[in-house]
């Protein structure tokens, strides 16, 4: 079982910055594939950015030169730098685990709320 906790979500103005941080334990294996997606009011969930153990990096095209993934690791953290935000960024933000087994894990989700 993996449990995944998030922080960092918030409202601030179009141009501005967040940093959202997860950190998953419990049973994780060394290759993994961490990341966020975001589903916004009436929208469906959609892919916003993942990284795996080895640092290959997955970006929506909608937040690629403005957001950028990272990973530690040692302590199994995730985070998301946001820059130049806008506001159709608005969105709940979930963070998620998977690895070779079946099973997908995911965080309960922060909101991000970007007004203009």
């Amino acid at each position: 079982q993996v449990q995944l906790v998030e922080s960092g979500g918030g409202s601030v103005q179009a141009g501005g910055s967040l940093r959202l941080s997860c950190a998953a334990s419990g049973s994780i294996f060394s290759i993994n594939r961490m990341g966020w997606y975001r589903q916004a009011p009436g929208k469906q969930r959609e892919l916003v950015a993942t990284i795996t153990n080895t640092g290959n990096t997955v970006y929506a095209d909608s937040v690629k030169g403005r957001f950028t993934i990272a990973r530690d690791n040692a302590t199994a953290t995730v985070s998301l730098q946001m820059n130049s935000l806008k506001p159709e960024d608005t969105a709940v933000y979930s963070c998620t685990y998977g690895d070779v087994r079946p099973r997908d894990y995911w965080g309960q989700g922060t909101q991000v709320t970007v007004s203009s």
